[in-house]
């Protein structure tokens, strides 16, 4: 009974936090937007060691190429033993969009984005320097926590174009260049069975995600406890509960928009 009162107080806590960082997004985007500039900044580019590299922008879009690139391998495989290879593209607009892009693109913001945000906070926390910002009259969560809200929702757009655009060239770079189908085929294929509002679909699925994940790090980031060790754990216990929301968003929009009539058709 303890353990359950528990877990609902915990729920509450959770859900009082988010509203919170919701509701303070307008005076983060009026009074902070030289911070949240400088947020998106860092979460497309990155930081530190992650900035030698390129940061979010090309963890998520080789992330996602390579998971094209799979997808096309696997697929031409598959269908060619049924004697049906020159559906790969059709295999790839249908999987890409619907699935592949949306949780790979997911997981790379959980460990990028999310996980460097709940460091962050957690690092802030630990060291008094929330207090501080308490102290000197300087609401915490508008100026830390909405502005991390309102940067990862706008940065995602870009983010997740790219993405999406690098899973559809690996697929047809390892169709067409690596397995010699023929160019025309394949994008006759694809262009038939890319659904335009599949995209739509799958960009607001991607913004779902990228709230959920910066709601749940900064959440656990903000309340971290226990010195360095905690913030560890802390960012453990995020990625961990960001997967499980990210997998969960994905169910929860694929059942909403293709549960009924699942909006495809494999006749000419």
């Amino acid at each position: 009974m303890q353990r359950s009162s528990r877990s609902l107080d915990s729920v509450g806590e959770h859900a009082i936090f988010y509203a919170k960082a919701i509701g303070h997004t307008p005076k983060a985007l009026v009074h902070y937007r030289r911070e949240t500039v400088r947020l998106i900044a860092e979460i497309s580019m990155g930081t530190g060691a992650l900035a030698v590299i390129g940061g979010t922008v090309v963890v998520v879009g080789f992330l996602t190429l390579f998971a094209g690139g799979t997808i096309a391998v696997q697929g031409y495989s598959s269908l060619g033993n049924i004697g049906v290879e020159a559906l790969t593209g059709f295999f790839a607009a249908f999987i890409n969009v619907r699935i592949a892009a949306p949780v790979i693109a997911g997981i790379g913001l959980a460990a990028t984005i999310g996980a460097g945000s709940t460091a962050q906070l957690g690092a802030m926390r630990v060291s008094e320097e929330i207090d501080a910002l308490e102290v000197m009259a300087i609401p915490s969560v508008p100026y830390l926590v909405s502005t991390r809200v309102v940067a990862g929702m706008i940065a995602i757009v870009p983010l997740y174009s790219l993405a999406v655009i690098a899973s559809f060239l690996a697929s047809r770079f390892a169709t067409v260049v690596i397995y010699g189908q023929s160019s025309g085929v394949y994008d006759h294929y694809f262009s038939t069975f890319l659904i335009p509002t599949d995209i739509l679909w799958s960009f607001v699925q991607a913004i779902v995600m990228a709230l959920a994940v910066m709601l749940i790090h900064t959440y656990y980031g903000f309340n971290a406890t226990g010195g360095p060790v905690g913030v560890g754990v802390a960012v453990g216990n995020a990625v961990r509960s960001s997967l499980i929301a990210v997998v969960s968003v994905t169910l929860l929009i694929s059942l909403a928009i293709y549960g009924a009539s699942g909006n495809f058709n494999l006749s000419g």
